[in-house]
């Protein structure tokens, strides 16, 4: 079967395409996600600047929402700033409370076994 360069589509039937409404519940913003996530990632991750961010990024997102949003969103804003603080405060926690140091799990040689 040979291809043929003719252009088998009909202009008559193109539709164009249009964007959907977004639905009336649906309403999510990225600025709340980001600043439920940061905090996790945070303590995941132990890195303090992800800490840091996390609590900069939610304080902003908090004093930022309006009344519409503070309507549709599940979570209220100070809640992700505390959330924010205390991700904050276990990636320092190592720093003021260092974990135990374990005895007899080094990677050395085995201890010698006596001769009999």
């Amino acid at each position: 079967m040979a291809s043929s360069k003719k252009d088998l589509r009909r202009p008559d039937l193109v539709v164009p395409y249009q964007e959907p409404a977004p639905k009336a519940g649906e309403n999510v913003e990225l600025t709340s996600t980001l600043s439920s996530t940061l905090p996790m990632a945070a303590i995941f991750t132990r890195n303090r600047y992800i800490g840091w961010a996390s609590v900069v990024f939610s304080v902003q997102s908090w004093l930022g929402e309006s009344e519409e949003t503070t309507k549709s969103t599940s979570t209220p804003g100070y809640f992700t700033v505390g959330m924010s603080v205390m991700a904050l405060a276990v990636t320092y926690l190592p720093m003021f409370l260092p974990p135990p140091i374990q005895r007899g799990t080094g990677t050395g040689p085995a201890a010698p076994v006596p001769s009999a």
